[in-house]
């Protein structure tokens, strides 16, 4: 045998030619022969099926890229059985994948586990995935698919799992053996489609059941006791009836209980506090009633408690809850209910609270001062109530609140200058009461601000520099108080501005000639709104609160405002020309200047791009109209009248599809196509004005400054019990 031996010799290098699939195939070989438990080899059948399956999805993030070769183990959500190599489970969630399912997926004969959710599949489920015998999960929830459930369903023996939630388009009456046709079931999630009828008596009697979700459907019929241990159970938004059941079979397992959103009637019984584990409770929005007895009283477990928008009555519960040191409700909401008296003492022992809701009730007397004990409150709402007495000065003691909602009630006295130790506070309502006083120049300690409404209550003094230290400030309205002297330079200065609503006071002088932050110009997200859309849809200006709850310590708080902007001046003494830079604001939707003194002439208003009400009734403008305006197609009210303008308006300038917006202008010549000139000098119903007819403008736009209230509703709610996910919105 002749050796030969290879002598090295330098070379410079150059890059390889070889393609990158050999390359894998050699890095996959490689770790197939130095690790063995890293190369498992799929079975060909099992291999022809998915690829088959790949062939007809559309896959743009390219997730599937590593099904090839014959390695199970690098094949992107494939899991195979060690010895055999068959394919026992198919995890593609949140792959942003596309298509109908092939049915080729359908011949894995020993898939045990399916997890499609989170992508884009549509058309109906495959009926061929009755022949997965061994399937024990099927998980197909947040896609498109539509139709019905199809009866290949109940050949599915063994399945434990199946969670079809979240397709809007799937639904029909509800299959009577969905509760029979595996004894095995465990959980069951509906939610979130399109289902119908009435719930199958099979399952209220499935004794394998621990997880129930039909909320967010169309179901009907009346609600009674399940004989199954349940650990989760949610029904709500649908059109269930009839009274709370005790839930006996479960008293010693079910964490979850959400029935809101349908019709039940009859008050809570006071067996439902057996609920040994209860830690979340949603009974909102629903027709309960009567009075709570004092025995209701649950067990320290429960960290969620919403009875809101029910009709009950009677005093606030004494002790709704038990509660220690280290654990017991951390949410309380008993808004827009029928609530009387005082509000108790016993709330303010509820030491773990961090988020409570009295709204919308018909509650008196003082806010108790004890309320400083709660040091873990985040949101506090007591509006639209008849409190009175001025806002306690232990609030203070509240020192992580983030949220101080107080408005419609008969509060009065002066803003604490103590309140600045509330240095995380984002959202200050303290509108529609009685409060007098200054604006407490230690309030500038207040920089996380973010809302604040002071409208409509008896406020007085100057604007002080306080005021530009809230730095985050979107929303500030200072609305019908007493609020004098001359409107400060930096009033429009305020970086995240949307809206400020000043109006009836008596600031004087000049408006401002400055330049508009940058918030007031870059407001393109609403040039896609619908410009037809009535406006008096913007009444419901909204703001949503997220929370959070993550076990029994901690609640996450997030908000987003409407991004509705504006600024309203209305009603005060302002006099002199109005600046040509506030008409160069391209992102300001509303203007309301009326009933001043301004005079001088109006800029044009083509570069308003966004603007949907503008009312300069009442003053002294002079002057030519400005030219045409059809071109601000987003425009839904105009309001000129009652000023001194003069000269014509021609037909096609897109002032016709305003009536009376002109009106009290008597030198004003209005040119009509019939008539030829017609005189703008009456309003528009006689003995009226544009603003009577109309209604305040600024009660139709901005409501968060006059009636805001929250409601609380689930957005989430995670299957494991170390998460709960909630939504409270404000609506005016």
């Amino acid at each position: 045998m002749e050796l030969k031996w290879d002598v090295p010799v330098c070379h410079p290098w150059k890059p390889s030619k070889l393609p990158t699939l050999p390359l894998l195939l050699l890095l996959m070989l490689s770790l197939c022969i130095f690790s063995p438990s890293q190369c498992l080899d799929l079975d060909p059948e099992d291999k022809a099926s998915l690829l088959l399956f790949k062939s007809s999805l559309q896959d743009p993030g390219q997730s599937l890229a590593t099904w090839f070769g014959s390695n199970c183990t690098s094949w992107t959500g494939i899991s195979c059985e060690n010895r055999t190599g068959q394919v026992v489970s198919v995890n593609l969630a949140n792959m942003n994948l596309s298509g109908n399912v092939h049915p080729g997926l359908c011949e894995l004969p020993f898939l045990e586990y399916l997890n499609l959710s989170e992508n884009n599949f549509n058309g109906s489920i495959p009926t061929c995935f009755g022949s997965l015998g061994s399937l024990k999960t099927l998980d197909l929830s947040h896609n498109s698919f539509g139709g019905f459930l199809p009866d290949e369903i109940t050949r599915l023996r063994q399945l434990r799992e199946l969670v079809l939630n979240g397709n809007r388009e799937l639904g029909g009456v509800l299959p009577w053996w969905i509760g029979n046709f595996s004894s095995n079931l465990e959980k069951l999630d509906l939610g979130s489609n399109s289902f119908h009828g009435e719930m199958p008596d099979s399952l209220f009697y499935l004794k394998s059941l621990r997880h129930l979700d039909l909320g967010d459907n169309c179901l009907s019929g009346n609600i009674h006791e399940f004989y199954q241990s349940l650990e989760f159970l949610n029904l709500a938004s649908n059109q269930l009836f009839g009274t709370l059941p005790c839930f006996s079979a479960s008293t010693q397992s079910l964490t979850v209980l959400i029935l809101a959103n349908n019709s039940l009637v009859g008050g809570i019984p006071t067996c439902v506090t057996s609920l040994e584990v209860l830690a979340h409770l949603n009974l909102s929005f629903n027709h309960l009633s009567y009075h709570i007895s004092p025995r209701l009283a649950f067990k320290e477990k429960l960290l969620v408690l919403d009875l809101s928008f029910n009709d009950f009555s009677g005093p606030l519960p004494g002790k709704i809850a038990e509660a220690t040191e280290k654990s017991g409700l951390v949410l309380l909401d008993l808004s827009h209910n029928q609530f009387s008296g005082k509000i108790p003492l016993m709330i303010t022992e509820l030491k773990s609270l961090q988020a409570l809701f009295l709204s919308h009730n018909l509650l008196t007397g003082a806010i108790p001062a004890r309320i400083g004990n709660l040091t873990y409150l985040q949101v506090i709402d007591l509006s639209h109530n008849f409190l009175s007495g001025s806002i306690p000065l232990d609030i203070v003691g509240c020192f992580q609140l983030l949220a101080l909602i107080l408005n419609n009630n008969n509060l009065s006295g002066e803003i604490h200058p103590e309140l600045d130790a509330l240095d995380g506070l984002k959202i200050l309502d303290v509108s529609h009461n009685k409060i007098s006083g200054e604006i407490p120049l230690t309030l500038a300690g207040l920089k996380s601000l973010e809302i604040v409404d002071f409208s409509s209550n008896n406020l007085s003094g100057t604007l002080n520099d306080a005021i530009t230290k809230w730095s985050n400030l979107k929303y500030l309205s200072l609305a019908h108080n007493k609020f004098s002297g001359n409107l400060p330079s930096w009033l429009f200065t305020f970086e995240a501005i949307q809206m400020i609503d000043f109006s009836g006071n008596k600031f004087k002088g000049f408006i401002p000639d400055g330049n508009f932050n940058i918030s007031f110009h870059n407001n393109n997200g609403n040039r896609d709104r619908a410009p037809k859309e009535p406006f008096i849809a913007m009444r419901n200006a909204e703001i949503k609160i997220s929370v959070m709850v993550i076990d029994s310590s901690e609640l996450s708080f997030n908000y987003k405002v409407s991004p509705i902007v504006g600024i309203d001046l209305s009603d005060n003494l302002l006099q002199g020309e109005i600046p040509d830079v506030l008409f160069e604001v391209e992102g300001l939707e509303y203007l309301n200047l009326s009933y001043n003194f301004l005079n001088g002439q109006l800029p044009r208003l083509e570069k308003m791009w966004n603007l949907r009400a503008l009312d300069l009734s009442h003053n002294s403008l002079s002057g030519q109209i400005p030219g045409n305006i059809s071109t601000l197609k987003n425009l839904v009210l105009l309001n000129l009248s009652y000023n001194s303008f003069s000269g014509s308006v021609p037909v096609n300038q897109g002032y016709r599809r305003f009536p009376g917006a002109l009106a009290g202008n008597p030198d004003l010549c209005v040119e009509s196509s019939v008539e030829g000139c017609d005189r703008a000098s009456l309003p528009a119903v006689p003995g009226k004005t544009f603003e009577e007819v109309e209604g305040p403008i600024l009660v139709w736009v901005f409501c968060v400054s006059a009636f805001v209230s929250f409601y609380f509703g689930v957005v989430a709610l995670f299957c494991t019990a170390r998460a709960r996910s909630y939504i409270l919105q404000t609506k005016v």
